[in-house]
C-alpha cells in the first residue's frame, strides 16, 4: 500500500544526486567562497554505487514511486552515468527517467544518455548573454558550451527540452522575454523559478524573488497566453501561447507555495534521504544498506518515515522559518 505523509501525500517522485561536486559555481547554489578549492567534496566511497542506487529504487518504486530524477551537483559528472540511466531504466513502475543539468557535457553524453533509457532532460539556462553568463556561474566554461549541449540533446532525440532560469531582481530579470524568444524559437518548454532561500549560502533576499505573476504579465502582454492543466504535484503551473509556439511554466514556490501537493522525497549522492528541499535534518539509508538490512526492512522504515513527514517550508517562511539550517542544495539537486 502506497504510505501517506502526516498532510495525506503520497511519495509518488524520487529526486536522486548523484554527486555533490559541480563544475559551475553558481551565486545562488555553490558560491566560491563557500564552495572553494579547499572545499571537501564527498570521497568516491561515500557515495552510494550504482548497485546501491538501483536497490533502493526499487524499494521506492514499490512504495509508489513512479517519477524519477537524477541531479547533483551536476550530475553528468559522475562517470558511467549512461551504465546508472541503464539499470534505473529497467526497474519496474518508474515511468518517468529525467535528468537535469547544467548542458556543458551534453555534446559527449547526450547519445548515449539516450541509448541507455534516459527519457527526459532539463538543462539550466539563466541568462543568454555570455559575460552575464560568466558572472552568474563564476565558470570559464562559456555559455556556447550550455548552447551546443542543449543542440546535442535535441540531436540525440530528446525534446522538447525544458529550460530552467532561476530569476532574480537586478541580475537577469531584464532577459524574460528574450529568454522566452529563445525558447519559443527552439522549441523548447522554459520555466521561470522564483528564486529560492535554499540552504544557507546563497544571500537570499525577499526583494530579490521575482513573482511569477510579474513574470505572466509581462509575457502575456507580449504573446497571449492560455492556462494549461496543472497535474496533481506538479511544480509549474503551465500555459500555452495562444499561437502554437510552445509553452512556458511558472514555478511560485516563494509567492504561491505548493507544499500541500508536494509528493517528492530527495536522496542525497551519500545516500541520506531529505523530505523536504528546505530540511535540516534526514535519514542515512546509506547506513542501512551496508549495515545488512534486507529489502523489506527497508521498505518498513521508508513507509515509517514517510508517513511522519509534515513538512511544508514554503508556507510557513514568512513566519516561522528565519535562521533554521538547511541543507545545501548542491546536495539534493534543487
Amino acid at each position: 500500500m502506497q504510505p501517506l505523509d502526516a498532510l495525506g501525500r503520497p511519495l509518488k517522485a524520487l529526486r536522486l544526486s548523484v554527486t555533490d561536486r559541480c563544475n559551475f559555481r553558481c551565486t545562488y547554489c555553490m558560491p566560491r567562497e563557500v564552495f572553494g578549492p579547499d572545499y571537501a567534496f564527498l570521497p568516491r566511497e561515500a557515495l552510494l554505487s550504482f548497485e546501491e542506487i538501483a536497490r533502493l529504487v526499487r524499494i521506492f518504486a514499490g512504495l509508489g514511486v513512479t517519477k524519477l530524477r537524477l541531479t547533483g551537483g551536476e550530475p553528468l559528472l559522475r562517470r558511467e552515468l549512461p551504465a546508472l540511466v541503464r539499470m534505473l531504466a529497467a526497474v519496474p513502475g518508474i515511468d518517468d527517467l529525467a535528468l537535469t543539468t547544467n548542458g556543458v557535457l551534453l555534446p559527449e553524453l547526450a547519445p548515449a544518455l539516450r541509448e541507455a533509457g534516459l527519457k527526459r532532460l532539463t538543462v539550466s539556462l539563466d541568462t543568454l548573454q555570455p559575460d552575464r553568463f560568466q558572472a552568474l556561474s563564476d565558470t570559464d566554461l562559456p555559455l556556447s558550451r550550455v548552447l551546443a549541449g542543449i543542440e546535442a540533446a535535441r540531436s540525440a532525440g530528446f525534446g522538447p527540452l525544458k529550460l530552467n532560469c532561476v530569476l532574480q531582481r537586478g541580475v537577469n530579470d531584464d532577459e524574460i522575454l528574450d529568454l522566452a524568444a529563445f525558447a519559443r524559437e527552439q522549441g523548447h518548454t522554459l520555466r521561470f523559478i522564483e528564486f529560492m532561500d535554499v540552504g544557507t549560502t546563497n544571500g537570499w533576499r525577499l526583494e530579490s524573488v521575482v513573482p511569477a505573476d510579474e513574470v505572466h504579465r509581462a509575457l502575456h502582454a507580449r504573446w497571449p497566453l492560455v492556462s494549461l492543466h496543472t497535474a496533481q504535484g506538479a511544480v509549474a503551473r503551465g500555459w500555452q501561447y495562444a499561437d502554437g509556439r510552445g509553452e512556458v511554466g511558472l514555478i511560485a514556490s516563494v509567492t504561491a507555495p505548493f507544499c500541500r501537493s508536494c509528493d517528492r522525497a530527495r536522496l542525497s549522492a551519500d545516500g541520506h534521504l531529505y523530505t523536504c528541499l528546505f530540511a535540516e535534518g534526514s535519514l542515512d539509508l546509506k547506513g542501512f544498506l551496508r549495515g545488512g538490512h534486507g529489502d523489506a526492512d527497508l521498505t518498513s522504515l521508508l513507509a515509517f518515515h514517510w508517513k511522519r513527514r509534515g513538512d511544508r517550508y514554503s508556507e510557513l517562511r514568512r513566519s516561522a522559518t528565519p535562521g533554521l539550517p538547511r541543507v545545501e542544495m548542491s546536495r539534493i539537486g534543487g
